[in-house]
């Protein structure tokens, strides 16, 4: 399976969001075996963007007293790890190499996604890319925005520069705007909870559903 992997570049995009993930996790083991402050946080920002609230995990590392560099490194460096799974995952479906019914369901949803915002996106090129990744608008960021890349046809430097550019100045942008508000208004910490909860409460079902189906799978 690595020797097929490594055979593709989406396979060794894949292979380092492994290993990358593997030291992140490494790590956050560590701190929370030593008692390291920010342990559980870093863990709880790592769901969060999981979940696909780039904002949230922003906001979570503003709370927990994380200081502005840490913050844009450390929500930079999840969103790369997502982007591997997304992307590489994406691309091998498409092409038949990976032939799970649940990958398929998943990489069916963001084609549909992708396919919306394609056209708008097209005639602009990298810079399209790079503001859609950028904008902080609902179904964008650097998942949707890659496979829109991949779909235009770009070279990978040229899609995952252009995605990891837009990423870094929205996570930029995030920070700084929700320091400038924890600094100034004390119910801050109340919004960010209820965003938490709101992005999670519509995953609930379909994370019900990609369990069960793994299931399925299973006893097949």
């Amino acid at each position: 399976m690595k020797k097929f992997l490594l055979n593709t570049t989406e396979g060794r995009v894949l292979v380092a969001g492994f290993f990358f993930t593997a030291l992140f996790f490494i790590f956050v083991f560590i701190g929370l075996i030593q008692g390291v402050p920010g342990a559980k946080a870093t863990l709880l920002v790592f769901i969060t963007h999981c979940v696909g609230s780039r904002a949230g995990g922003i906001g979570l590392c503003i709370l927990e007293g994380f200081d502005p560099i840490s913050t844009i490194a450390l929500n930079f460096y999840i969103e790369c790890l997502i982007v591997c799974y997304t992307y590489s995952g994406f691309v091998l479906s498409t092409s038949g190499m990976f032939k799970s019914a649940w990958i398929h369901r998943y990489t069916d949803k963001l084609k549909e996604k992708a396919e919306e915002k394609k056209q708008k996106i097209e005639r602009w090129g990298w810079i399209g890319v790079f503001a859609f990744v950028m904008a902080p608008l609902p179904v964008t960021g650097p998942v949707v925005g890659t496979i829109i890349g991949y779909m235009l046809r770009m070279s990978l430097f040229s899609n995952f520069t252009a995605a990891g550019l837009g990423t870094l100045t929205a996570i930029v942008a995030w920070c700084y705007g929700f320091d400038f508000l924890e600094q100034r208004f004390a119910m801050l910490q109340y919004v960010f909870a209820a965003i938490c909860v709101l992005i999670i409460i519509p995953y609930l079902k379909p994370l019900k559903r990609f369990i069960d189906s793994l299931r399925q799978e299973i006893d097949e």
